[in-house]
C-alpha cells in the first residue's frame, strides 16, 4: 500500500511523541502549499495516512514538527528562544506506488530521521 506516515519517539523521555502538531507541505520552486495538518495520537503517529495512494504525488514535502510546545508541555526547561523549536524535514517522493514512512526521534537539543517502512 502506497502513502505517506509519520510517527514521533520522544528520545529524551522514552515515550511515544503525543500531541505534537505536524504540518505537510509540497515544495513547488522553493514556495509552500500547505497540504495537510494532523496532531499525533498518544502512539505517536497521525490516526491516517498524511498522503493516501490516491494523493501521492512525486515532488519535493516538508514535514514541520512543532516541537518546543511539546517539550514545554511536558516541564521540559525550554528557553523562549528555543535550540529546536520547529523541526523541518525536507524530503523527496520519487515512486507513487511505493510507501513513504518519515519518522522523528526528537529530545529538545537533537533529533534524527531516516526513511522507514
Amino acid at each position: 500500500m502506497s502513502g505517506l506516515s509519520t510517527h514521533v519517539l520522544d528520545t529524551a523521555n522514552g515515550v511515544p511523541g503525543a500531541g505534537i502538531s505536524i504540518k505537510l507541505y509540497r515544495v513547488e520552486a522553493e514556495q509552500l502549499e500547505l497540504v495537510t495538518s494532523a496532531v499525533t495520537n498518544s502512539d505517536g503517529r497521525t490516526d491516517s495516512l498524511l498522503l493516501t495512494s490516491e494523493e501521492l504525488r512525486v515532488g519535493k514535502y516538508q514535514l514541520q514538527f512543532d516541537t518546543a510546545d511539546y517539550f514545554r508541555e511536558r516541564g521540559a526547561v525550554v528557553p523562549e528562544t528555543a535550540f529546536l523549536d520547529d523541526i523541518v524535514i525536507r524530503f523527496g517522493i520519487s515512486d507513487t506506488q511505493a510507501h513513504y514512512h518519515v519518522p522523528l526521534l526528537v529530545s529538545p537539543f537533537s533529533y534524527s530521521t531516516y526513511r522507514g517502512s
